[in-house]
């Protein structure tokens, strides 16, 4: 049975050929980095907090000494990516300013936490909470939504995504539907899979801001909160997606299919592809 995520979904809408050279000929390369390394450590900092929170006391979660383990989530992950690559991610120098703009992000969290979680009439259903569907051609889809917490009172799951930004979505991150819509096939595959009325899932994205912009005449928040459109127009746009997907990248048997599956060259695109300017593709923007 073939796996897929949403990256791959992802990495396909941009570019087929960049998805056929990781997933088909299997020349996917695996470096890390301090954006992958940051990423990782507050997610699992931010939702420890939340676990404590919910499941023990908001009093025992404040309590918690948030510098000290994101500091060792930092240097878990560098140990764990300089081992797999044979070569440190980044500069000490880097880890330290990240690590500098983490702290100022979980004490922003920690202050305002009853502004973006309540512990009132809600209950964490969990953190990396698994999606695992069968779709059609033997094909199953796998994710890890960051939270589910539920609305006890109206029955509403709220789908959470924590995404780390140097200073936030700009309207055309927002309107960039690789970004937006892997919320969007989320909420319709945790309604399938956990049996809760699609119309009662609500997703926003939990966006933490490392930098804040200088010289401005207005307060600015650490957090930036941001709800795509996730009604019926919005889910069969990304069900057309998947789809699409589907038919282009697998046989009627569920096996890979190479035909086809050409370089969509664009300076967005090419700007981070890994084989850009290589000897497997020479048609990328430089």
């Amino acid at each position: 049975m073939a796996r897929i995520s949403y990256s791959q979904i992802s990495m396909f809408s941009n570019c087929p050929h960049r998805w056929k050279l990781n997933y088909i000929d299997k020349l996917k390369v695996s470096e890390s980095n301090i954006y992958l390394i940051f990423g990782t450590a507050m997610h699992e900092v931010i939702q420890t907090y939340l676990e404590i929170m919910y499941n023990d006391s908001v009093k025992n979660a404040d309590l918690l000494d948030l510098k000290e383990m994101l500091l060792d989530k930092l240097i878990e992950q560098f140990k764990i990516a300089e081992q797999e690559d044979g070569k440190a991610p980044c500069t000490k120098e880097d880890l330290q300013e990240f690590f500098q703009d983490g702290v100022e992000i979980l004490d922003f969290v920690k202050r305002k936490r009853a502004d973006y979680f309540s512990k009132r009439g809600y209950e964490l259903i969990g953190c990396e909470v698994p999606i695992e569907v069968d779709l059609e051609k033997n094909i199953k889809m796998i994710g890890y939504i960051d939270i589910v917490i539920l609305d006890k009172i109206s029955n509403t799951i709220k789908i959470y995504d924590i995404k780390t930004s140097t200073r936030g979505w700009n309207k055309w991150a927002k309107k960039d539907e690789n970004k937006t819509q892997q919320l969007l096939l989320y909420k319709q595959f945790y309604s399938r899979q956990y049996n809760h009325p699609i119309e009662k899932i609500e997703v926003e994205y939990f966006i933490v801001k490392r930098k804040l912009w200088e010289n401005t005449d207005f307060p600015q928040k650490r957090v930036q909160k941001f709800s795509p459109a996730s009604g019926k127009p919005s889910l069969n746009k990304v069900a057309v997606r998947l789809q699409n997907f589907l038919n282009k990248a697998f046989t009627t048997e569920g096996e890979y299919s190479s035909g086809g599956l050409y370089p969509t060259p664009s300076k967005k695109v090419c700007r981070f592809c890994e084989f850009n300017q290589t000897e497997y593709c020479n048609m990328g923007v430089k």
